[in-house]
């Protein structure tokens, strides 16, 4: 059984294969009716040991688009918070006849250690680990992107892409990376330098501390903001910036930013928001936002991903 665990998992090939199935799958969800039969009669499990909205939402519609049945498991009420470990909770899922399992969880490399461990023979799909990765939301990233810029085919190559803000502990930002490298567009993170992870040098990918020159110099085709993590943020460690007001005016897209932007450009943000911090609410409901349609864009993403992985092939994904 395949999983999809990590952006990386992905070539260029299978990428553009989730990306053209989702867009397949987009046009079913523009029907009067639309649930599809194909994983009539498979199990999908929601494993998320994190709060989440728009994630868990979004894969509990893929799922039940696709006919699936479908479990939604929190670890706030469960025998989680009695002390059950991942392994139990897995074997016990496992009884329960799983054929997928979309896990989130607060540790780096749960869902690699949960897929391979031999506790389940179901998929695993990584919906976010930690700081680590995200791949479904590079994916759907990927998939407004190209639906912009492209016109819905093909890779990324040549797109320019600025990703702004709390990249140490974002595992979107990370994804997004290997995800966008690999289907042939050009990032640039930019953040102040303590919010940039040790490593980030060797990662696909030009860093900056300057904003405005990413901007000015970069003519980005899509501008991505990450949202401040401050419940990540170690307040023992000290400040990672010295005012939230002195974070907005450097690394803030507000008015003036907003209108030095090329006219295509597109404003991305995964969600949710700290409007007025990393973006203004300007910026974020402007026409050339995306942020909405990125949440509609999920539910599709996802029901290639669960297809592909239950009834069709992901060409190289992990094994």
């Amino acid at each position: 059984m395949r999983h999809l665990l990590s952006a990386a998992d992905l070539d260029r090939d299978a990428a553009v294969r989730v990306l053209d199935v989702a867009e397949e799958m987009a046009a079913t969800q523009r029907r009067e009716i639309k649930k599809l039969p194909t994983l009539r009669g498979r199990t999908v499990v929601n494993l998320f040991f994190e709060d989440s909205t728009r994630t868990r939402t979004s894969f509990e519609a893929a799922a039940k688009r696709l006919s699936a049945d479908v479990i939604n498991f929190s670890a706030k009420g469960s025998s989680v918070s009695k002390g059950e470990s991942l392994k139990d909770t897995a074997l016990t899922l496992e009884a329960m006849g799983a054929d997928a399992v979309v896990v989130r969880h607060g540790s780096s490399g749960a869902p690699h250690r949960l897929a391979h461990a031999g506790w389940t023979r179901g998929a695993v799909v990584n919906a976010g680990d930690g700081t680590h990765e995200h791949p479904t939301q590079a994916l759907l990233d990927a998939y407004t992107m190209r639906r912009h810029l492209t016109s819905g085919a093909g890779d990324l190559t040549g797109a320019r892409v600025v990703i702004v803000g709390d990249v140490l502990h974002s595992r979107v930002a990370r994804s997004n990376v290997l995800l966008l490298r690999t289907l042939g567009a050009h990032v640039t993170l930019v953040a102040p330098p303590t919010l940039l992870p040790v490593g980030v040098e060797v990662w696909p990918c030009a860093t900056s501390h300057d904003l405005d020159a990413a901007l000015r110099d970069g003519a980005p085709d899509a501008v991505m903001m990450l949202r401040v993590q401050a419940e990540r943020m170690d307040a023992s460690k000290g400040s990672f910036f010295p005012s939230a007001r002195e974070y907005g005016r450097r690394y803030g897209l507000g008015r003036q930013r907003l209108a030095l932007l090329p006219e295509h450009t597109i404003v991305m943000h995964p969600g949710p928001m700290n409007r007025g911090l990393e973006i203004s609410a300007e910026a974020a409901d402007s026409a050339r936002s995306t942020i909405v349609e990125q949440v509609g864009n999920g539910v599709a993403v996802r029901m290639a991903v669960l297809y592909l992985l239950l009834a069709g092939e992901l060409p190289g994904g992990d094994a």
